[in-house]
């Protein structure tokens, strides 16, 4: 088994002196599950493809153990990969396609029979080993293709999208396969991934990306809880977290209070003291709220507020509000299904500012406690 150390990674394409992947430095443990996660063109899978040995690294070490990979060929460095598109040959069975890494190892017949067992075993895929990849369905294909990665035994796991293809439940039952699976083979997964689901409800850890950069890397647990800054609080959580900005102001009493055109808040002593430490007493910034946060009220409050509501969207378990709050983007609050409004009604909302989250207006960081 094997940790990972990459080192202040680069990665540009031919004359272009802008950087897909921006000094990109992250350490993994050995039989740690780590998630990629980021938008489309984020550099995520550029990053993972650098590790396999697929693209070259334009600047920066990769060490798979205590061992620099760098100019390894990517058969030399005892991963294996699974592809968004399976990769499956569509003339061989599912047998040959999980031994055929191995036969061209020329291992001996019986070590790759009782490999190929094994895996089909882990993977429950065993009344299919005969078939074609056309006879099976989307999550059989992903277990076939799994299958193939698993009998090389190797020190590392890379993972591409490899749930992107299929439908929401049969994803959601390959989340459980794979993570039963790492628990299993007692192995490093490194995973890329575009959906916040996946990373929230696999990872040990994850690594969101932007541009190439690493935005934060943390338990999910703590970057949910503690984002670093805005893009990482809107990229994770749905619906997204609301924005309100406006001005911290200091009343008579020398507590601090959050300002808009439209109302003002009382701001909990915890945040006075963390926005009194940032230096940012009469001085604008982002007041971060995810919708759970929000609650429908009608008793007076130190953090009520009144919106306008002005649509909803049922989600089944849920039904998620938007209030005119005098801001650029409605404000969302997430309720039961049977809350319903009229149309432009005002209604007073509570927001659990002990819940909230404050952001330089400028730089979008996240202000440190």
């Amino acid at each position: 088994m094997a940790s990972i150390r990459l080192e202040h990674l680069y990665k540009r394409y031919g004359k272009d002196k802008h950087p897909v992947v921006k000094d990109f430095h992250l350490e993994i443990e050995d039989k740690e599950f780590i998630v990629f996660v980021g938008p489309s063109g984020c550099g995520k899978s550029t990053t993972l493809r650098m590790i396999a040995g697929l693209e070259d690294i334009s600047e920066g070490n990769i060490y798979i153990g205590d061992q620099l990979v760098n100019k390894l060929a990517p058969k030399d460095r005892d991963i294996s990969m699974v592809f968004q598109n399976y990769a499956l040959y569509p003339n061989l069975t599912v047998y040959e396609n999980i031994a055929f890494g191995l036969r061209m190892r020329k291992l001996p017949k019986h070590e790759i029979d009782l490999a190929v067992k094994n895996a089909s075993r882990i993977l429950e895929i065993e009344p299919y080993l005969q078939r074609k990849p056309r006879d099976l369905s989307g999550g059989q294909r992903q277990r076939v293709a799994l299958g193939r990665a698993i009998v090389r035994n190797p020190k590392l796991f890379l993972m591409d999208e490899p749930l992107s293809n299929l439908d929401a439940k049969l994803r959601a039952t390959m989340r459980m396969e794979i993570t039963k699976l790492h628990k299993k083979l007692g192995t490093t997964f490194i995973f890329v991934t575009h959906d916040q689901v996946e990373a929230m409800t696999m990872a040990d850890r994850i690594v969101v990306m932007k541009g190439g950069v690493i935005q934060q890397c943390d338990k999910p647990e703590l970057i949910y809880s503690k984002p670093a800054n805005t893009f990482v609080a809107s990229f994770i959580g749905s619906p997204q977290i609301n924005f309100i900005t406006g001005k911290i102001a200091e009343n008579d009493r020398g507590e601090l209070e959050f300002h808009t055109n439209r109302f003002h808040l009382k701001i909990p002593e915890a945040a006075r003291v963390i926005l009194r430490k940032n230096n940012q007493v009469n001085k604008s910034v982002i007041l971060g709220i995810r919708p759970e946060h929000i609650r429908l009220e009608s008793l007076y409050s130190d953090t009520l507020i009144t919106g306008i509501y002005k649509d909803d969207e049922l989600m089944g378990a849920d039904r998620f509000l938007y209030f005119d709050i005098g801001q650029d983007k409605p404000l969302i609050a997430r309720a039961t299904p049977e809350t319903k409004f009229e149309d432009d009604e005002r209604v007073k909302l509570e927001m659990d500012l002990s819940k909230a989250h404050y952001f330089h207006i400028e730089t979008g960081e996240r202000l440190k406690e």
